[in-house]
């Protein structure tokens, strides 16, 4: 069973590696950032609220995003492992999850941290605004959102080195070596 998260600021690539990663390894990749946006495009109750908080940069509250995340767990498909994109994002979450995996006596075996420089991230995202469209890359909200990352979620690299489960992967290079260094990573565990 293999339960991974994958850290990084916005634009770090943690979609894309996950969508490889999914297949890899026949778990599901679970982004609470698709969901959300799922939720805002069909207009529920949930996406109206996430969308107030997503257009300014901020983070939907805890609450909202842990009951997502454990409504998603319990699903058939993520019970020989799962992926997490975008989650947990705050160390309360964090220990959010690692109750909730305990409950299912469940652990939280691998966190891959993306590192990649901020001028980098700033013109990836900057491209993605305009290829893909997305409406939450304005160049306000990228630099809050990169804010409240070094704020709220970078404190989980910390969190996560000290449980001994973190691993920091260079995030800089072609999205197969990027995929390389990771999957390289998760062979020698």
């Amino acid at each position: 069973m293999m339960n991974l998260i994958l850290l990084g600021p916005p634009g770090a690539g943690k979609g894309t590696q996950g969508h490889r990663l999914s297949e890899r390894y026949h778990i599901p990749a679970i982004s609470t950032g698709d969901m959300l946006r799922a939720a805002v495009q069909q207009g529920t109750a949930l996406g109206q609220e996430a969308q107030r908080y997503m257009d300014s940069g901020a983070l939907v509250p805890d609450e909202v995003m842990i009951g997502i995340v454990r409504e998603r767990l319990c699903r058939d498909d993520a019970k020989a492992g799962f992926l997490l994109d975008g989650f947990p994002r705050t160390v309360a979450q964090a220990e959010a999850l690692s109750r909730l995996a305990e409950a299912r006596s469940r652990s939280i075996a691998h966190v891959i941290s993306l590192e990649v420089p901020e001028q980098e991230l700033l013109q990836r995202l900057a491209g993605r605004r305009q290829i893909e469209g997305r409406h939450d890359d304005t160049a306000a909200a990228i630099c809050h959102r990169l804010e409240v990352y070094r704020r709220d979620t970078a404190p989980l690299i910390e969190y996560y080195r000290q449980r001994g489960v973190l691993r920091s992967i260079p995030g800089v290079g072609t999205v197969d070596e990027i995929f390389q260094r990771i999957t390289a990573v998760l062979c020698n565990l």
